[in-house]
């Protein structure tokens, strides 16, 4: 895999020696991983229901839900009953990471900033029992659609989808959990095709929009409530820095205790209490933040 030369720069500007670590990354052989939707299904259901189909999984110690495949494609996890009936969910153990970070509780009202394909709007609605009020904004028509096809392959029931950009709702709006997925450069997910659209230009307007998604995340919330911000960028512009720019406007960091993510690769950050994933084989490079309003 040939990766840019300014991405290349700026992961050893950054990191340093660490650089050598995420290259390693982007170019491991990824393992499929998946989660059970426990709407429709268990983790023992899903443990019998691969094990009959001669696929091995393992699971991780940050979340009962969540499976490593091995020696297995997601082609043969797509033929199984369980996939085709919505009872687990093919997604990166890394983007799973944010909606349990943001612990939202039955009878929440939340907004999902920018929700397709709708990974994570589906495991907040399976983390909840379909128990909080989602709110899933998607500017772009095609993914809507995508992603209301996802809500309801998954059963989640209480999600508003709004085919609109979420830096334009209302301001009379007011949530009690915000996840801001924002849209971002990818530098985490480094693949073929990645290469010719990656330059110091296309960084600085993703950040650009980053931080005025963020600032209306923080002026969505509830004062004293907490959101999540996240990326699949391991670069500090799009990350520490996007953060850094709210936290005089009203808002706080909350630290994710580490402890309960024991076993993912972590990468150092500037912003004390923020988690930046290193990739490997099993996971993607991923920043995650948690703020308060103040």
């Amino acid at each position: 895999m040939e990766i840019s030369f300014f991405l290349l720069q700026e992961l050893e500007k950054q990191y340093g020696a660490e650089a050598e670590r995420i290259i390693a990354g982007f170019q491991a052989n990824r393992k499929t991983t998946l989660r059970v939707n426990k709407i429709f299904s268990s983790r023992e259901e899903v443990l019998e229901a691969v094990g009959a189909a001669g696929i091995e999984v393992k699971g991780v110690p940050w979340s009962e839900d969540a499976f490593v495949v091995e020696g297995a494609h997601e082609e043969a996890l797509m033929e199984l009953p369980l996939y085709k009936q919505g009872k687990i969910y093919l997604q990166s153990l890394s983007s799973m990471i944010p909606p349990i970070v943001l612990g939202v509780q039955p009878g929440e009202n939340v907004l999902d900033m920018a929700a397709a394909p709708g990974g994570k709007t589906t495991q907040i609605a399976s983390l909840t029992g379909n128990g909080a009020m989602i709110t899933a904004c998607e500017r772009n028509k095609a993914r809507a659609e995508r992603l209301r096809y996802n809500l309801e392959k998954q059963g989640a029931t209480h999600v508003n989808v709004m085919n609109m950009d979420a830096r334009q709702l209302d301001d009379f709006f007011r949530f009690d959990k915000i996840l801001l997925d924002a849209p971002c450069s990818g530098s985490g997910t480094v693949s073929e095709g990645f290469k010719g659209r990656f330059s110091e230009e296309y960084l600085n307007k993703t950040a650009k929009i980053q931080k005025t998604m963020l600032e209306k995340a923080i002026q969505l919330l509830r004062p004293g409530h907490e959101m999540v911000y996240s990326t699949c960028s391991v670069l500090q512009k799009e990350n520490e820095d996007v953060v850094r720019s709210v936290l005089k406007k009203g808002a706080e960091i909350v630290a994710i205790p580490q402890e309960e993510f024991n076993g993912i690769p972590l990468l150092p950050t500037t912003l004390e209490g923020t988690m930046c994933v290193c990739p490997n084989d099993e996971y993607e490079g991923f920043f995650v933040a948690k703020l308060k309003k103040k």
